[in-house]
């Protein structure tokens, strides 16, 4: 009976240890199982560069089906575009809404030489940004949306300049939308200084919140007027806080584009294969199918 009754304390003991050993083993593999959903969802929610594209003149409704099958976004001009006398894009933004296309909101901006000083530049900033947020609410833009200053002269920024830019930036958060600025990522010497333009802007920002959307299209790191499976990261542009880069321009600027010069047309241009009309496009990487929020 003695020996009965050790092997009835053994067997409680043995088995009490397979439970417990069991229970671990659910615990383990529910934390397991735990980690694996926690991995995918971080993995679901980085960024995989898409394609898109802009451009200053609208390129037609019957063009948009052929452009969308290779471009996630398209820009979204709220004025005049540069050189331009005329706004062909107003009153499309449900047009490339039914056609899943993404946004890059841009208004162009005022050159240096229309900035006579930094008062007058500030007070022209105020009142471009308010003209910018307006045209943005007309075209049926919410708040929180990015709209993108273009700004096409590279280098330093004058003192002027960037009186007007911090201006405009703080009229457009004023106004319930978010700054952005299109400028050159390209370094240049200036005064036995290598500038960017992305930077020189960053670093004089005072802490405001600024999105880029960088330029360079100099090859390399430009891969040209091409069309890659894998996207290039905006960060490679060389300015490592980009959200957007533009790497190809039409028509190509030669000084820049000697080594992809065989990726453009004979003209120069990039041009979509079955795009209809040979619609001569800017190329665009983003860590967004839509860079400026602008789909809500």
């Amino acid at each position: 009976m003695q020996f009965a009754k050790i092997e009835k304390q053994i067997t409680a003991v043995v088995l009490i240890g397979f439970a417990v050993a069991v229970v671990g083993m659910a615990i383990r593999l529910d934390r397991s199982s735990a980690k694996l959903s926690e991995n995918a969802n971080l993995l679901a929610t980085i960024p995989h560069p898409v394609l898109g594209f802009d451009r200053n003149d609208y390129p037609g409704d019957d063009a948009l089906r052929a452009l969308r099958h290779t471009f996630s976004f398209s820009s979204y001009w709220l004025n005049n575009p540069p050189g331009a006398s005329a706004n062909s894009w107003l009153g499309k933004r449900d047009m490339l809404t039914r056609n899943d296309f993404g946004f890059l909101v841009l208004f162009n901006g005022r050159a240096s030489a229309e900035l006579k000083s930094e008062a007058a530049a500030a007070r022209l900033g105020v009142s471009d940004a308010n003209a910018a947020t307006a045209a943005a609410k007309h075209e049926g833009f919410q708040e929180g949306t990015v709209i993108f200053l273009d700004q096409e002269e590279g280098g330093r920024m004058l003192p002027p300049q960037k009186a007007y830019i911090y201006a405009w930036l703080d009229g457009v958060k004023a106004a319930g939308f978010r700054g952005g600025i299109y400028c050159s990522a390209i370094a240049v010497t200036d005064g036995g200084e290598e500038v960017m333009t992305a930077e020189d802007i960053r670093e004089h920002a005072n802490g405001r919140a600024i999105v880029f959307f960088v330029y360079n299209d100099a090859c390399p790191p430009s891969l040209g007027c091409a069309y890659p499976q894998i996207v290039p990261k905006p960060s490679a542009s060389g300015f490592a806080l980009a959200d957007v880069w533009q790497f190809a321009q039409s028509p190509r600027r030669k000084e820049y584009t000697q080594r992809c010069a065989a990726t453009y047309n004979d003209v120069g241009n990039c041009v979509l294969a079955g795009a209809s009309g040979g619609l001569y496009l800017d190329l665009d990487s983003a860590n967004s199918a839509d860079p400026s929020n602008g789909r809500r």
